[in-house]
This record gives structure tokens, sequence and C-alpha cells, in this order.
């Protein structure tokens, strides 16, 4: 029950940043999500359902939705699973209020996934789709992971590819974005109480990378505000990288103590690095969880908050997520066993809850709905947020 907490977490903390998001943020969470799957190989997932609720409030952006999860066996080798998932988004977040107006949107994601197992080995396959007005995207991932030395040592190995349609609310701007991301794990039980985990993951993009709403803002003295507006331009590729190291030791009295770090460098100047500390405990039919994580950021080569003049450079950004910048999570989490007596249909089930807060503090991004200051002295921008999770989880 505890794997279940941390992983559809993880999913739905991750989701609940919203489209597009930045480079190391996104690819933070997708590191995340792989090296959770990664210390499990050798055996097909269990037949299950999910449904999710989750909610996201912070920054002046609101997102909620459901997500239903279903997988399947076929005979003694094959797994199928489907997803559906639904994010509703009202933003009124700093770059709207300060550039353009608030919106609501809708998007919609499906997936289908198969695996297969051959002796010790895991073949896995999927697909996903995300619509939404602006925006489409289509991806393919494969996997496999293998298990030797009798089971002590897991080795995966993954590759993704993604092909994107970016475009604007009320006009026809249509722009292609492609991705393809390699990834390769090892996992090794140390002792009968101890397992590690170590992951790298290399990412490249190509296409039209930036948000096609996002302006940059440049030194006017011309200007009433003291800077005028420009569009966004971005680099038209994107390589990054990242390694991640996580631990697992369970302790005497069946609860587990987690640990990780992960280290993050681009193309594009970015440098982060982020750890996390957990604590699973079960009791009973309870299981309750808690976690720390910390995430640090330098900003992007073309970063700035206010440039000098038009024009200053080949490229030009002003995305809070490509700033400097630190983010701390902290995350509660409860879960609770259901008997089932009423069918034979059903094994078990389990109900769960899960919050998270996050706090951003950015180094070099200002608010600019601040008054009275002049250009490039606004006080600091910062923002806390709130994710909740209710799930229901039935094995079948």
């Amino acid at each position: 029950m505890s794997t279940s907490i941390r992983h559809i977490g993880l999913s739905a903390a991750c989701r609940a940043t919203g489209r597009p998001v930045g480079a190391a943020r996104q690819l933070a969470c997708l590191g995340l999500l792989f090296l959770a799957g990664a210390l499990q190989a050798g055996v097909l997932p269990e037949d299950r359902a999910d449904l999710l609720y989750h909610y996201y409030d912070g920054g002046g952006v609101r997102i909620d939705g459901p997500s239903v999860l279903v997988r399947k066996s076929i005979g003694e080798d094959v797994s199928l699973s489907a997803n559906y998932y639904v994010d509703s988004v009202s933003s009124a977040s700093i770059d709207v209020l300060t550039q353009a107006s608030r919106y609501s949107e809708e998007r919609k994601e499906t997936s289908l996934g198969m695996d297969y197992l051959h002796g010790d080995t895991v073949f896995s396959l999927a697909w996903t789709k995300s619509d939404e007005n602006d925006y489409k995207a289509t991806t393919w991932n494969i996997g496999i992971s293998q298990e030797v030395f009798g089971g002590l040592t897991t080795i995966s190995m993954g590759y993704g590819r993604g092909s994107d349609d970016v475009g604007r609310r009320n006009s026809d701007f249509n722009e292609p974005a492609d991705h393809w991301r390699y990834r390769v794990g090892v996992s090794q039980i140390l002792s009968r109480n101890l397992i590690v985990g170590l992951d790298y993951e290399a990412i490249t993009d190509e296409g039209y990378l930036n948000n096609p709403y996002r302006r940059v803002r440049y030194a006017d003295a011309g200007s009433a505000t003291g800077y005028s507006y420009q569009d966004e331009l971005y680099p038209r590729t994107h390589d990054s990288s990242a390694v991640a190291i996580r631990a697992r030791y369970h302790l005497p009295y069946r609860a587990a103590v987690t640990a990780g770090y992960r280290w993050f460098d681009d193309s594009w100047g970015i440098t982060a690095s982020s750890f996390e500390l957990g604590y699973i405990h079960p009791w009973q039919r309870w299981t309750f969880e808690l976690g720390y994580r910390y995430y640090t950021q330098n900003e992007a080569d073309f970063y700035s908050d206010l440039f000098p003049y038009a024009d200053a450079q080949n490229f030009l950004a002003r995305d809070k997520e490509l700033s400097s910048f630190s983010n701390q999570s902290v995350r509660v989490a409860v879960g609770y066993e259901v008997p089932i007596r009423f069918t034979d249909l059903l094994e078990r089930g389990s109900i769960n809850l899960a919050y998270d807060r996050y706090s951003y503090d950015y180094d070099n991004f200002r608010d600019l709905r601040a008054t009275g200051f002049a250009a490039g002295s606004e006080p600091l921008y910062g923002f806390s947020a709130n994710v909740v999770q209710l799930f229901l989880s039935l094995w079948f």
C-alpha cells in the first residue's frame, strides 16, 4: 500500500505543475517516477484499479480532476493497463496577471500500456496522448528490465519518443516540438533490509520549446513603467542529463526509511540538484508516510528578469522556471486497507489521502504586481502551493 501512495502521489504532483513547465522541474518529476519504478522488476504489476482525485492550488493556478487506472493480466506473461486523466485548469498566475488575462482550460490524457514477462525479463510498451485546446502531445515509451545474480540485481533500460503540436488560443499559430528520452538504471539488494537504485537519463528536445504566450521585459526609459515587452525566443534544441540515486532501508518493525539525491545539467546552462527523505510506517491496517524534498537550481544562460534593451541577445527568456530558485516540499500521507467481504471478485482494497506543501523562492524573478518601485528593484517573487490527492485502490 505504501508503494501506491508514493507512485500516485508523485504522478499527481508532477502533473499538477501544469503545462508548460520549466525543463528542470519537468525532468525532476520524470526522474522521480522512473526511479520509483526502477526499484521493482522481475514480476508483472498486480491486477488492480485506481481511482484518483487530485487538487492543486498555488501561485494563482488551480488544477483539479480525476484519474482512472486499470491493470489486468492475460495469462501469466502479459499485463495490460489503461489510464484516463483529466486536468481542469484555472490560471491567474503572475505571468498571466502581468501579461495577459485569466483563462480556464481542460487537458485530457489517455495512456495504454503492456508489460510482457519472459523468465526474469520484463518488456514494457506504453503510449500516451494528451490533448488541450492549444497543446497536443503524443509519446511512446519502451523499456526492458532484467534480473541477474539470482534476483539481487536488476538492470533496466528505456527509450521514449514524443511529438508535440504547440498552438496559441484564438490564432492559427502552430509549431512542432520533438523529444527523445534515453534511460538506464540498476538496482541492487545489498542486504535483507537495504536496496539501492542508480539511474541515468538523457533527453534531447528539438523544435518550438518556449511558451507562445510569455514575453520578456527590457529597460525602456520612454515607458511609464520603465520597461517594455517583447516575445520570448528560445534555442530550437535542448539537451539534458540527470543522475539519481535512491535507497530504501527496511526497519525491524516493518517500517522503512527512504533517501534520494538527483543531479541535473543541461545545454541551456542550468545545473540543479535535489534530495529527499521519507519515512513509511505500517500499523495494523494503516500506513503512514512522511517526506521532505529540497530542490535548487541556477538560471539559464539566456534568462534575465530585465534585459538592458530590446533584442539584447540572440535568445531571450523570462520564464521563472528558468531563473535561479529553490523549492522545499513536505509530504504527509495516510492509507487504510479496506476489508472486502461482500464479493469474491475483489481481493482487497485501500483508501489513501496524501497532502504536499510546496514553497518556492525565486532569487532573480521579480513581482511586477508591486507598484512604486523602479524597474528591476521590485520585490522578489515567491509562492506556496498545496496538493491534495485522494484515491481508492482495488485489487482483483
